[in-house]
């Protein structure tokens, strides 16, 4: 194998040439001569100002130096990789020269955000450490600046890795910090259902962020510090900090109620996100939610293919098959009905559900509206109509704020009241106020119905764009181009970062050329055999070391699938599907 300094006399040998000689270089490993650290070119970029070159940068074991207790389980090593990518990102940011044209001396790294979760960009591996980078190889103009160059992959990246990836060269406390941190959330995690929770706030946790853009907690000096009831507190263990108390919330149903910026929402945005462990000092480090859960909103637009909506929709005016429903432009309330069943289709346990951003008509329908419009003229079945059955059948809790009805008081288990950002046990006064009024009714229906399977077809799945047997890109976090159409994720809030979603249309593509998508299989056999695929890591796939993916829930990758408009369906015949049943239940 070639060696750094023959990479070096290299770079210097084609110094002044059009940029494309760079392209010799593709492909290409050089070692250190102890064959300690290796560099890898896997994609050299046609031009100075094209998309970056990629870079792996490898560092044998025996050099990098980690104990064994960094890197001793999953949830340790995951803590260590996410670790150390942040710091590799800060040493990019002094290692970019960004001197020449275009992106000439830019390096980067796909740095992770406040959530913990696995990523290609730097991996702990059997044998190395590798980190995976964006290059930006230098140039004059469009000719190959040589020296440049050799200072860069020669000089510039060996350092980085001395300087980030060694044991001895970083703060040991924080590398404890960081592993113990991500350990004991997973912990927390795991203790959930064997105690029949959803969610788990640990006192102490800072739960308002700065805003809607921008994850860090709000400042000390303004965050109220969470603290729960008493009679809701309970005590989960983990093996780094020991005890740790906080509100439990049950399976069933649960109220969020409160005044107007009291902190209902903030509250049901925290759990929404508790899906993912978060890095020490976020403030929600101990806030864990149960793996499949699931944030339900309406989305006016969507397209919809073939979803068994009658469990909440029938009897429409156009006498539209509402049991393979399908529309270009879904309003409120059949979008949010086609986005529960979708969930409950990829194993949604719990639904997570904001008034504010939901339909108002399929969520209530009250005493005087029901006397106005008789039940035959309505052809919607109101979800509180059927949160009582779709627990009793099926084992699918419900999270709710309700700020503007009381008209869930009797199905409720829970109600949690906020006042001034802290929660408070109101279930008692709500189920005296539910008592005291009449006119809080629920007609209840006593089946919630049945899940249907529904089965994609693998021609109106297509990746092709012009000349291009595949063309898929993901312009944002939620958005992804994908052949000659558009999937737009945006109501996607549990999608975290755009590396998930880059993974999420890659894992389309994987599932068209694997031929899993074959016409016969159901979305959750689909997303059963991706799952499986995905244990082997993230690389399974892409064709190459992408530095830029991260993990992502079947969930969203079924609501990615959901939201491509061409999409065919055939429903499978097999019956209720009962996750209440052993049959029912999805293997995990």
């Amino acid at each position: 194998m070639p060696t750094i300094e023959d990479l070096r006399n290299e770079l210097r040998r084609i110094d002044g040439r059009g940029y494309p000689a760079y392209k010799d270089l593709r492909g290409c490993c050089f070692r250190s001569n102890d064959a300690t650290f290796e560099v890898h070119l896997d994609h050299i970029q046609g031009d100075p100002f094209a998309a970056p070159s990629h870079v792996r940068i490898r560092l044998a074991h025996s050099v990098a130096g980690f104990p064994e207790w960094t890197h001793s389980n999953s949830s340790r090593r995951i803590g260590l990789e996410n670790h150390l990518a942040h710091i590799v990102s800060a040493a990019c940011g002094k290692f970019s020269s960004r001197a020449g044209s275009g992106k000439s001396g830019l390096l980067d790294i796909d740095a992770p955000g406040k959530e913990v979760i696995a990523r290609t960009a730097l991996l702990y591996l059997e044998d190395a450490i590798e980190v995976r980078l964006s290059l930006g190889l230098p140039a004059r103009g469009r000719r190959i600046a040589g020296r440049e160059a050799a200072q860069m992959l020669c000089d510039c990246l060996p350092q980085l890795a001395a300087d980030c990836l060694r044991f001895s060269e970083l703060d040991a406390d924080k590398i404890q910090a960081a592993v113990e941190t991500n350990e004991d959330a997973d912990a927390l995690r795991s203790q959930l259902k064997g105690n029949h929770l959803l969610a788990f706030v640990a006192n102490g946790s800072i739960l308002p962020r700065r805003s809607g853009i921008d994850q860090r907690p709000l400042g000390s000096n303004d965050a109220i510090a969470f603290q729960s009831p008493a009679d809701l507190e309970v005590t989960l263990t983990t093996p780094n900090r020991g005890a740790v108390s906080g509100l439990g919330i049950p399976v069933g149903i649960t109220l969020i109620v409160g005044g107007g910026f009291h902190g209902k929402s903030t509250l049901l945005n925290a759990i929404e996100r508790g899906i993912y462990n978060h890095r020490q000092q976020d403030g929600r480090e101990f806030l864990v939610t149960c793996p499949d859960a699931v944030k339900i909103r309406a989305e006016d637009g969507r397209s919809v293919s073939g979803v068994d909506i009658s469990p909440f929709i029938n009897n429409l005016p156009n006498q539209a098959d509402t049991t393979a429903f399908s529309t270009e432009n879904a309003s409120g309330s059949t979008s949010q009905a086609a986005n529960i069943i979708e969930a409950l289709e990829s194993g949604a346990d719990t639904l997570l559900i904001d008034e504010d951003i939901a339909a108002t008509n399929f969520m209530i329908r009250d005493q005087r509206m029901q006397e106005l419009i008789a039940a035959d003229k309505e052809p919607i079945t109101p979800f509180i109509n059927k949160v009582r059955s779709l627990y009793n059948d099926h084992r699918v809790s419900s999270i709710l704020v309700m700020g503007g009805s009381g008209d869930y008081f009797p199905v409720a288990d829970l109600v949690i009241g906020m006042d001034q950002y802290l929660p408070h046990n109101l279930t008692k006064e709500a189920k005296q106020i539910a008592a005291n009024h009449s006119s809080i009714e629920v007609n209840e229906n006593p089946a919630f119905g049945s899940i249907s399977e529904r089965s994609p077809q693998p021609a109106s799945i297509d990746p092709r764009k012009g000349r291009r047997d595949v063309s898929v890109k993901s312009r944002s976090t939620h958005h992804i181009q994908f052949g000659e159409h558009d999937i737009d994720l945006s109501a996607l809030t549990q999608i975290i970062s755009s590396s998930q979603t880059r993974a999420i249309a890659a894992a389309l593509v994987y599932a068209c050329e694997k031929n899993i998508i074959d016409g016969t299989r159901s979305i959750a056999q689909i997303l059963d055999l991706i799952e499986q695929d995905l244990n082997r890591g993230l690389d399974t796939l892409s064709h190459g070391h992408r530095g830029d993916l991260a993990i992502f829930r079947r969930h969203e990758l079924a609501a990615a699938l959901n939201r491509l408009r061409t999409l065919g369906i055939s429903n499978i015949e097999q019956g209720v599907k009962n996750k209440g049943s052993d049959e029912g239940k999805r293997k995990r």
